[in-house]
């Protein structure tokens, strides 16, 4: 087993047992958007089941927004061709986003119906748990967006629970680097699926990526001490 693969075990195991993030008996709806993230988690996930004392059922969730081409096609045969329980959920969200009536932020309109359909069809299927492959540069960004953008000295949690707690989001990969996940990834050989999103190299969380990337080049301590501020 590579260095890789270890430290993605046991940072992603040392999540899911720090928040207590999977018990025995759960089902488990991994939201798999075709991007290297999800699917490594969804990959993980599986192969825990291996070394762990419990046992949890494993659903992976496909959303097609509607672009083309389609993402559930590709999709399909690669939860098919690996074996995985799988759902594919078929929807009009992207062109929606980006229609005429919604040109000014068509990524929040976008998530939202997209975050709809998971909640729909987790509960179609019996989850009780929804799988996010959101890492540590997801959590660092998403705070400086709701800063810059909503007023608000927020960002996502690592555990978050609804509907009195009939439904709860895990994040087991928010201890891990984006970087470790791509070189995890590319070592699995895992496909990169885009969506064909028209606003996926321009909108505001790339703009953020790209203006934090050029502040860690000069200091890298800089990260670190996001994280334990953010934490």
């Amino acid at each position: 087993m590579s260095h890789v693969a270890k430290e993605m075990k046991r940072l992603m195991g040392r999540a899911i047992s720090g928040f207590r993030m999977i018990a025995d008996g759960d089902r488990v709806m991994v939201a798999v958007s075709g991007g290297q993230d999800s699917i490594s988690l969804l990959w993980l996930l599986r192969e825990r089941l291996k070394r762990v004392p419990i046992r949890y059922d494993i659903i992976a969730a496909h959303v097609d927004l509607g672009f083309k081409p389609s993402t559930g096609k590709k999709m399909e045969e690669f939860f098919t061709s690996s074996a995985f329980d799988y759902a594919i959920i078929r929807t009009t969200a992207g062109p929606l986003a980006h229609s005429n009536h919604n040109r000014e932020n068509p990524c929040f309109l976008c998530s939202r119906l997209k975050r709809r359909a998971i909640f729909e069809k987790a509960a179609e299927l019996k989850c009780n748990k929804i799988a996010f492959g959101h890492h540590k540069d997801d959590f660092i960004e998403t705070f400086f967006l709701n800063l810059f953008f909503a007023g608000s000295a927020s960002t996502m949690r690592p555990v978050q629970e609804f509907f009195h707690g009939a439904l709860t989001l895990i994040r087991p990969l928010y201890l891990l680097d984006e970087s470790i996940i791509k070189r995890y990834a590319d070592e699995m050989s895992f496909p990169v699926i885009e969506n064909g999103c028209p606003s996926a190299g321009s909108s505001m969380r790339a703009q953020m990526k790209s203006l934090l990337t050029n502040l860690y080049h000069t200091n890298k301590k800089i990260k670190g001490n996001i994280v334990r501020a953010v934490q």
